[in-house]
């Protein structure tokens, strides 16, 4: 049967039949449409069993959506408890992409609102929008990049919890892409392959000098220091991140090998001072206009002969244009957070004087990461919500969910970068790939 056209029997007339003819008109069209849910009652049911159950909770959230049929209202709704799924929040999420294409003509808008001058809306607050980012602190965030608007951005995302992040994340406490051998890997496992994977693409070797910019909280400098004896420096602008790694430097014994400060990277000193530089999943908080900067940084603080590994997000097309993703994740996620496609990444750090050396993608790896943390978070909610309040768990769970689908669609990509500083034609890696795999 096409449901598509077919929207079954409503259980329930009056007094939610208006509200079920708006639906009916805002769902028009969906392949697999929700069950539905106002309150307690039940608005209608499917002959095939529906992926998930879309239960709203305020009936005025439906007037907002006859005006303004936005994705960024449902999910403001869900965040706010004023709509919630039950069931399959990956096939839920469909709904973005369908409200998308929702266009009503006057004439539906004028009997829509009829409909929606019925419905008995409550009090509550939960109708006024919130924000992620209010609109006048979002203001400060205007792509604009200057120290304090990058430390602040920063400050919104990672410095939620680090308890909270160390409920989802693995023992080692990556919030980056991992390398999956096989599907079946644990996270723990594949983490693990990614911290050894970047030290062999860096050809790390007793002794070096491995500066890593963004090092979170702290577990590529810790790996590099432990497992292949560098003296590692890792750079970030969270005071909670910098607070977990100088402990976990002192608890591993690694005081001697390993250092990290709050810094920005536009401020680092020294010339020539590293062999090897890692930027893993910070180079999207840097903004497309800074990026020349940021590369010139890195070749400034690089020796000659020296490797830099750059591993981050990327668009399918050029540039961060203003869509309902983009700014969902500035609004709510990443404050000034830009991505590009991998061929523009390519371009500058060749107009900064690298020579590349090897490309990797990564994107179907991001997307088994992204699932197995969606899973970890939810099996942890009890936790999770004695760590922060109900409505960054909700941001969270959706956001991750959301990610994960638009790496698996190829929306988004995530490419490994590895360059050299030129060096006179000097070639500074082997001559095959074979040392990367090694057993």
């Amino acid at each position: 049967m096409d449901h598509s056209t077919t929207l079954a029997r409503p259980l329930t007339p009056a007094p939610h039949a208006p509200a079920l003819r708006i639906l009916n008109r805002l769902l028009a069209g969906m392949e697999r449409p929700p069950a539905l849910r106002l309150g307690d009652a039940i608005l209608h049911e499917f002959e095939a069993h529906p992926e998930y159950t879309l239960v709203i909770r305020d009936p005025g959230l439906l007037r907002r959506l006859v005006l303004r049929p936005d994705p960024l209202l449902l999910a403001d709704a869900y965040f706010r408890g004023v709509i919630d799924v039950e069931g399959d929040l990956y096939s839920a999420l469909g709904l973005k992409a369908h409200f998308e294409t929702v266009s009503l003509t006057w004439r539906d808008k004028l009997a829509l609102w009829r409909d929606a001058l019925m419905l008995r809306v409550s009090d509550r607050d939960g109708l006024k929008p919130f924000g992620g980012l209010t609109s006048r602190v979002a203001r400060r965030f205007a792509h604009r990049h200057s120290r304090q608007t990058d430390r602040a951005a920063i400050s919104f995302h990672y410095d939620v919890s680090n308890a909270f992040y160390g409920l989802w994340l693995d023992a080692e406490r990556v919030y980056s892409c991992a390398y999956f051998e096989t599907p079946e890997d644990s996270l723990e496992q594949a983490q693990r392959n990614k911290l050894e994977h970047i030290c062999r693409k860096l050809r790390l070797q007793p002794g070096d000098r491995l500066l890593d910019i963004g090092c979170g909280w702290g577990a590529l400098v810790c790996w590099a220091a432990r497992e292949y004896g560098v003296r590692a420096h890792g750079i970030t602008l969270s005071q909670r991140q910098l607070e977990y790694a100088r402990e976990r430097i002192r608890a591993e014994g690694l005081q001697d090998l390993v250092t990290v400060e709050l810094r920005d990277y536009r401020d680092l000193d020294g010339a020539a001072a590293y062999d090897k530089v890692s930027s893993v999943g910070m180079f999207e908080h840097v903004g497309l206009a800074n990026l020349p900067a940021y590369f010139a940084a890195v070749q400034r603080v690089l020796r000659p002969g020296g490797l830099f590994l750059n591993h981050g997000i990327t668009h399918d097309e050029e540039g961060w244009n203003r869509t309902v993703a983009t700014e969902f994740i500035n609004r709510y996620v990443f404050p000034d957070g830009e991505l590009d496609c991998v061929s523009n990444i390519q371009l500058g750090m060749e107009r900064a004087g690298f020579e590349i050396h090897d490309v990797e993608g990564l994107r179907p790896h991001y997307a088994l990461t992204l699932r197995h943390w969606v899973q970890r978070l939810e099996a942890r909610r009890d936790e999770a919500l004695q760590e922060v309040d109900e409505v960054t768990f909700r941001i969270w769970r959706l956001y991750m969910a959301a990610c994960a689908l638009e790496f698996e669609a190829g929306g988004t990509g995530l490419y490994q970068i590895v360059a050299s500083k030129r060096d006179g034609g000097a070639w500074p890696v082997p001559l095959t790939r074979r040392d990367l795999y090694r057993g």
